[in-house]
């Protein structure tokens, strides 16, 4: 008789309650209702406000008696941002704060809701900045309500915060979980196909990553293998003809990237892109995406090299099968056709090259010698500072 194989011991950390569907933002007003009657509203500049479901959701909040007032955040939230949005708005009791929006807005609402009560600086805690104080709260609850793809931010315990040309940090406490994520796909419909791109592109190396990554455990593997194969069967559907069906493959693979993440850590991908994104005008989800093959290359050459045993190479060919179809393909076959879709994806969705944004030879030492923050320490194989400027290299 053959004994069944050991489960590895591993733990989950705390998630939001989650609401997924189609039409489940008609839930939100109950939900901000159960916390009282006064909201703080966090979102874009404009895209949620110039769309049909704001006039619709403030109906519905003031036939609950519900009061709110809106910050909108523009760009990516900066530390300053978040302090002078708590010192504005500390006095005014809130119940709940509402995150509607993509990444951006959804780490600055995570961030006010975690400092309201407190009412100190965001920069007391901030990782690699300050004193990196712990956080102890308490934080007003938080609602997240995703309106793209990509970052997962509904899902995890952190809000990035950068001061452009300086650096991209992170708030991060699991006090700073949302109490609900509510994912509803009918918000992506906005969504113009150049951020439906990269923002798919960093779900999907959130998803990669993390099922590679030396912290991945069945729980988290299971939910990723669901989620690649979303990204595979609804990114270029979505980026092309914006159908329903794509948009809940990608808010589905969105949210579980960042379920994942949260628990394992990422890889070479976010060690490179946080400061990229912090010394230049490039998009996280555009930095991503026009690194993750070049990145996935990097790593199976590298494990194959110093580490043919890591259990990362046979991930990788699992997926290579799983998107050829070919059950068949044997290792090296699977890892090469993987690596053929994302040099195809990089074609059809017209990822710019690092160039495009001002990277230049001569800044790869310095993009280098600043990525080996928490992201890279999970990469499947630890790569050398040649191998990183390589990667950089490749997409000038």
């Amino acid at each position: 008789m053959i004994s069944p194989s050991a489960i590895v011991p591993f733990s989950i950390a705390r998630l939001p309650r989650i609401e997924f569907g189609s039409g489940s933002l008609k839930k939100l007003p109950e939900i901000v209702a159960g916390y009282g009657r006064r909201a703080l509203l966090v979102t874009g500049k404009k895209s949620f406000l110039n769309s049909p479901h704001a006039p619709w959701l403030f109906d519905a909040l003031r036939q609950r008696g519900i009061a709110w007032e809106i910050v909108k955040v523009s760009g990516e939230p900066t530390p300053d941002f978040i302090d002078e949005s708590v010192a504005a708005l500390r006095q005014d009791d809130f119940d709940v704060v509402v995150g509607i929006g993509g990444g951006s807005a959804l780490d600055a609402a995570k961030a006010i809701a975690g400092l309201l009560k407190p009412g100190n600086s965001v920069l007391d805690h901030l990782e690699g900045v300050g004193p990196e104080l712990p956080y102890r709260g308490p934080a007003t609850p938080f609602v997240a309500v995703p309106t793209t793809a990509g970052t997962g931010s509904e899902a995890t315990k952190n809000a990035v915060l950068s001061v452009p040309g300086q650096y991209k940090k992170s708030f991060r406490s699991e006090l700073l979980v949302a109490e609900w994520a509510v994912v509803d796909p009918d918000l992506l419909a906005s969504c113009p196909p150049p951020l439906m791109a990269a923002d798919g592109m960093d779900a999907f190396t959130q998803l990669l990553e993390s099922f590679v990554s030396t912290r991945a455990n069945p729980l988290t593997d299971a939910l990723a293998r669901s989620s690649l194969m979303a990204v595979k069967d609804g990114l270029l559907a979505l980026y092309a003809e914006q159908s329903p069906a794509a948009r809940e493959q990608m808010a589905y693979a969105s949210l579980v990237s960042g379920i994942c993440l949260a628990q394992t850590g990422l890889g070479a991908v976010h060690g490179l892109a946080a400061p990229l994104g912090a010394f230049f005008p490039i998009p996280h989800g555009v930095a991503c995406g026009t690194l993750l093959a070049a990145a996935t290359a990097a790593n199976i050459a590298a494990l194959k090299a110093r580490q043919p045993t890591s259990a990362a190479l046979p991930k990788y060919a699992e997926i290579g099968r799983r998107f050829a179809m070919q059950k068949g393909l044997n290792g090296d076959e699977a890892r090469a056709f993987l690596l053929a879709t994302l040099r195809e994806w990089e074609t059809q969705l017209a990822l710019p090259r690092l160039s495009a944004f001002g990277v230049h030879e001569a800044d790869l030492p310095r993009i280098v010698a600043n990525s080996r923050g928490s992201s890279m320490k999970t990469n499947p194989i630890e790569l050398t500072d040649q191998e990183l400027s390589a990667i950089l290299a490749a997409r000038l």
